[in-house]
């Protein structure tokens, strides 16, 4: 739970730092995912798409919800998120321990990813009309769909906006700290980091 508020605090910290640039493209994004998911689950009426089943009332937040969380996520892609490191002693990184760093910030990124894209397809499949989706009918037909796949939506939704939030928490929180390696990479890293200095202490004697 501490390490949760703590995360969350990081996040929030990030937040505040962000510039003009990432407000004008989460706030586009946001737009751009709410308009996608709303017109294909026909939240947003339209003469493409139908919908059998009317929408319930918390359709409309988790679709507002997750859109803006969607769209934030994106945004965090236009900074990089692991500020330059430094070993403990306060002097850069070399190279063994910058490719340390390197893979734990794609592992992490890789993470963050597929938590959001998971989020963004459970959110459709929560707030769509259980019987205009192709994957529920051919499962559990018509009947099956109305029994068993739309009680199951609420669940979908709330797993939809954790996965998101997770996700943009992530994000955020790694634009204030470095994502910390794997044990096995972190040892590689600081025994690389020892071998440069030992090899500089022995030239400079």
């Amino acid at each position: 739970m501490r390490a949760a508020r703590a995360s969350v605090g990081l996040a929030a910290r990030a937040l505040r730092q962000w510039g003009a640039r990432q407000w004008l493209v989460a706030l586009a994004a946001s737009i751009g995912f709410g308009l996608l998911i709303g017109y294909v689950t026909v939240l947003i009426p339209n003469s493409v798409f139908t919908r059998e089943i009317a929408p319930v009332w918390w359709n409309y937040p988790v679709w507002i919800l997750t859109s803006i969380a969607s769209g934030m996520l994106l945004a965090t892609y236009l900074r990089p998120v692991v500020p330059e490191a430094l070993t403990p002693d306060g002097g850069p990184l070399g190279p063994s321990a910058r490719k340390a760093q390197q893979r734990a910030q794609e592992q992490s990124e890789g993470r963050s990813a597929r938590f959001g894209i998971f989020g963004t397809v459970l959110a459709w499949f929560a707030v769509g009309c259980p019987v205009c989706n192709k994957l529920a009918l051919i499962a559990l037909g018509y009947s099956g769909a109305i029994t068993w796949f739309a009680p199951v939506q609420p669940f979908l939704a709330i797993g939809a906006m954790i996965l998101t939030g997770i996700a943009l928490v992530w994000r955020l929180k790694g634009q204030i700290v470095c994502p910390a390696p794997r044990s096995g990479v972190g040892a590689a890293a600081g025994a690389g980091a020892g071998a440069e200095q030992r090899a500089e202490e022995a030239v400079a004697q």
